[in-house]
């Protein structure tokens, strides 16, 4: 050995290990073996700690992956959970559109009907009370028709009847449709004196007609304009009913005749913008319409009809956009004033480029919201309907101080009784969007409101004004009733005169005025004036029109007796 040998002992070991095999045998080791023992000892130590710090990092990672895939898995069946919570709440909400009551006076949810706030007894006829027995409609002509026995004459023994005072009357009322021609017979006159400047045959003057040569009278048009645009008929089944009445009329023909007219309601139009602008309080709201012509640098064909109704006009624009240019563009002009309309962006941004002007929000739109929550997440039915009663009060309180006469008595105790039930919501909704339990479909309705809340309280210092925005809704019914029944236009200008007609017809329904009796009046003018509308428009236009005039346009048209 190169160095000195180290006698080792295994008995030094300990006494325990004398009982052991090779307890008392001997090994010599020299220095440098002793030495690389010792070391490698310590390397298979220092080895065994790192891998078992590897092995206690290993285990570590996967736990941590595990508890990192175990929360994406959690993550992930929340969201599905969550995704399909949203998908049985649009279903739910998708059946009561369609299947459910349209009606929101009283709401339905689950197919349960709820009575409205405040009303003690259904609507309409109560069983068991006493009528008002049948109406006489005394306005209308009366054809008499005398009805005798055939055989006035006793049928046992034969002797004849004898007269007797009076008549056993009855009345039913019939309407007569029905379609005949005008021939019209113009006198000719034949010249007997000597002036050459006289022609030799002179005629009497033909017929006023409103359309050049057109066969068809100012009748059939106020009809056919009355069941399209009025009574949203389409007009192949107006073309129909028109031949089962013996009267033949082509759709190249209608259709030829309304492009004809047109332009004669283009005056009117714009009178209906003046009048417009000149009012302080609008409501607005806009619908699609489809008009089936192809657009440069527009995709479909869906257009949109916006509606803004004054205290004396409704006014329709027909748009290939949904944009805040449009009712820049209707209210041009106007410095300022305060619009009633839903939460749709246009508005929004018409608002911040025209400061003058204030938006007033619909809380019907607010509570539409609660009531689809509440059909939509069943959990959250009685969270929501609280609302909508809470709602319900404070319609009720702003209907009273409408009422109310400004700085009357009790006006001002209604203002303030107003403005802490609104405070009151505000602090019942801050409350409960601080609540870390709430429903994310909730919370997302609660900062909603907050987020619109200026525009949903600004009613409290226009107390002449409605919470909603219903009058344009309803005005826009008309449309939607057309739209549904014949899709839209299906060129661009019949899609103008439907904006167009659709004005004129529904600011005479404001003004209580006979659409028929004012039709006949004034397409009789556009007829008289050579096909072109008449020079004077204010004969027409109820605000500019005298009492008795208004009072006439008001009757309704005689029928014919002949």
């Amino acid at each position: 050995m190169d160095g000195p040998e180290l006698l080792v002992c295994s008995s030094t070991l300990g006494g325990e290990a004398k009982s052991r095999p090779y307890a008392n045998v001997f090994v010599t080791l020299s220095k440098q073996e002793h030495i690389e023992l010792v070391w490698a000892a310590k390397y298979w130590k220092m080895e065994h700690g790192r891998a078992a710090e590897r092995a206690l990092s290993v285990e570590a990672l996967y736990q941590e992956r595990f508890r990192q895939a175990a929360q994406r898995a959690q993550e992930r069946e929340a969201a599905l959970l969550h995704d399909l919570e949203t998908a049985h709440a649009r279903i739910r909400d998708l059946e009561q559109r369609l299947f459910g009551r349209k009606s929101e006076r009283g709401s339905v949810i689950d197919g349960k009907h709820r009575r409205a706030a405040g009303r003690s007894r259904p609507r309409g006829q109560q069983r068991g009370a006493p009528g008002h027995g049948r109406s006489r409609q005394a306005q209308l002509p009366v054809r008499t028709e005398d009805v005798e026995l055939d055989s006035p004459q006793c049928p046992i023994c034969g002797e004849p009847f004898g007269a007797f005072a009076g008549t056993d009357d009855c009345e039913v009322v019939e309407i007569e449709v029905r379609a005949y021609r005008r021939l019209i017979r113009r006198r000719r006159y034949r010249r007997t004196c000597q002036c050459e400047e006289v022609p030799g045959i002179i005629a009497a003057a033909p017929a006023a007609r409103l359309i050049e040569r057109g066969k068809f009278g100012i009748s059939v048009w106020v009809s056919v304009l009355l069941d399209k645009f009025l009574y949203g008929r389409p007009s192949y089944r107006l073309v129909q009913d028109l031949a089962d009445h013996g009267l033949d009329v082509s759709m190249g023909t209608l259709t030829g005749g309304l492009r004809a007219i047109a332009p004669l309601f283009v005056p009117l139009y714009e009178g209906l913008l003046d009048k417009l602008r000149s009012g302080e309080h609008w409501h607005a709201d806009e619908t699609r319409w489809e008009v089936f012509v192809e657009v440069e640098g527009k995709r479909g064909h869906r257009w949109y009809l916006w509606v803004f109704v004054s205290s004396a006009v409704a006014y329709y624009v027909l748009d290939p956009s949904r944009s805040a240019a449009v009712p820049t563009a209707v209210l041009a002009g106007v410095e300022g004033g305060s619009i009633s309309c839903d939460r749709y962006g246009a508005y929004k941004k018409f608002a911040r480029l025209h400061p003058g002007f204030t938006l007033l929000f619909c809380w019907t739109h607010q509570r539409r919201d609660l009531l689809t929550l509440a059909n939509g997440y069943l959990e959250l039915e009685p969270w929501a309907l609280a609302w909508v009663a809470y709602f319900g009060d404070l319609f009720a309180l702003h209907a009273k101080r409408r009422e109310a006469c400004v700085g009357g008595l009790d006006y001002g105790e209604l203002d303030r009784d107003l403005r802490a039930m609104v405070q009151e919501i505000a602090d019942k909704r801050e409350a409960a969007l601080a609540d870390p339990t709430l429903p994310k479909p909730a919370v997302k309705l609660l900062k909603s409101m907050r987020r619109h809340w200026p525009g949903l309280t600004a009613f409290l210092d226009h107390p002449a004004l409605a919470l909603d925005n219903s009058e344009a809704e309803r005005t826009l019914r008309l449309a939607a009733v057309g739209r549904k029944n014949f899709y839209g236009s299906g060129s661009q200008w019949s899609g103008q005169l439907a904006a167009m007609m659709f004005s004129v017809l529904m600011t005479l329904r404001r003004w209580q005025i006979n659409p028929r009796t004012w039709l006949n009046a004034y397409l009789q003018a556009c007829a008289e004036h050579g096909n072109r509308p008449p020079p004077e428009l204010g004969a027409f236009l109820p605000w500019t029109m005298e009492a008795a005039r208004l009072a006439a346009m008001r009757a309704p048209v005689p029928l014919d007796t002949s």
